[in-house]
């Protein structure tokens, strides 16, 4: 099936079999490695992209269904010449041991700021209406889908916190 998937802000033609999941069409068809393939169930978020600025597990999305949408994957929100401000947060905080999880915590993370600027409410959020304090327990309450093996959870955490409230950075020490 031919297939036109905007990755990154460059279009690309595919032809793939209409089962391929939007994971295996971003690693393997179009090498960009950075999403990483961890449970393959959504349980994990390391395989987590933006699609039109929100966060999906990419192992649960078929590629063909997002024709016209916008996918942004690690690849897409800095360079190692020029860092995403939550890449070098998390570089500057120790937010990584082994990496594999870092991407999707990345990603995950973006989106995760933007819905906190727009106010949208977490399970825990005090209100729903009003602007969001970002605590640590909103903090692992909207990045819950997204698993630590090694338990960098502390840096994780702290590069977030950095770059949502910059003026407050020693506080994220």
């Amino acid at each position: 099936m031919r297939v036109e998937l905007t990755v990154n802000g460059a279009v690309h033609p595919l032809d793939i079999d209409p089962r391929t999941t939007l994971l295996d069409a971003l690693r393997h068809h179009l090498r960009l490695t950075g999403t990483k393939k961890g449970c393959d169930h959504g349980q994990c978020g390391a395989c987590t992209v933006l699609l039109d600025s929100r966060r999906i597990n990419a192992c649960l999305a078929l590629a063909v269904m997002h024709e016209g949408c916008d996918i942004t994957t690690i690849e897409g929100l800095g360079t190692p010449e020029a860092l995403h401000p939550l890449q070098a947060a998390f570089v500057k905080h120790d937010g990584y041991q082994c990496g594999y999880c870092t991407p999707g915590q990345i990603t995950s993370a973006t989106a995760m700021l933007r819905e906190v600027a727009d106010g949208w409410p977490s399970h825990v959020s005090p209100t729903l209406d009003g602007p969001v304090h970002l605590s640590d327990v909103e903090i692992s309450e909207r990045m819950s889908g997204n698993l630590c093996r090694c338990g960098a959870y502390t840096g994780i955490n702290n590069a977030i916190r950095e770059v949502a409230d910059p003026d407050n950075a020693e506080a994220a020490e």
